[in-house]
């Protein structure tokens, strides 16, 4: 696999970029990783990046995107924060990362079995935790199918609330910063909210929340 350059990064647009992500992931599932040379790529790295893509996913020790996606050093931005929820750093990451850097997607991944998202379902409270657990409540509130049982035992009002909370998210980025909502509008990034199952390691995507030219 080649390091991307600033020239292969300009050729991508933002359907390619989600096309490369889709392959990643299929060689992932299948056990088929590429063939590439991670020392030769720091190297040929070292003086500067051109990642494709931004992917926000969750701390989970499990949900790794460069792994999930089988991408190398240099093509891939990973933000992670439990949960995969946005906040101002994260947004000033992904501006810096799209206008600055030149990724050509966003990608909001969060994943089967989330403990923030059974944390926040059990309206859980721990030192600084309790913060970060408050921006998935919405999610919560949101999820209207479960009308019994509305804790973390319950596997599918937690993961209706972890499909909520990638779509929030989404949503919440478009309204959040100009820079990228603008961005997305011109077709000079694309943006899309996906769910990575840890059992199947398949990472599937919510059409709904695409804008990608």
């Amino acid at each position: 696999m080649k390091t991307l350059t600033k020239e292969l990064q300009a050729a991508i647009s933002p359907s390619m970029a989600l096309e490369l992500l889709k392959e990643g992931n299929k060689r992932f599932v299948n056990n088929l990783k590429a063939n590439r040379n991670l020392l030769q790529q720091a190297n040929e790295t070292s003086d500067g990046q051109h990642p494709f893509a931004v992917v926000l996913s969750c701390i989970d020790s499990r949900t790794s995107a460069e792994l999930i996606f089988d991408q190398g050093l240099g093509d891939i931005f990973s933000v992670r924060i439990a949960g995969n929820i946005i906040n101002e750093d994260i947004l000033g990451s992904m501006e810096f990362a799209c206008k600055l850097a030149g990724s050509k997607i966003i990608v909001v991944l969060g994943h089967s079995k989330c403990g923030a998202v059974k944390g926040a379902c059990d309206h859980a409270e721990m030192g600084n935790l309790t913060a970060l657990l408050a921006k998935i409540r919405p999610a919560v509130d949101d999820e209207l199918e479960t009308k019994d049982n509305r804790t973390s035992t319950n596997a599918t009002f937690v993961e209706n609330v972890a499909a909520i909370n990638v779509k929030r998210t989404v949503k919440s980025i478009l309204e959040r910063s100009t820079i990228l909502e603008h961005m997305i509008a011109n077709g000079e990034i694309g943006i899309i909210g996906g769910m990575h199952d840890l059992t199947t390691g398949q990472v599937t995507y919510y059409e709904n929340t695409a804008f990608i030219a």
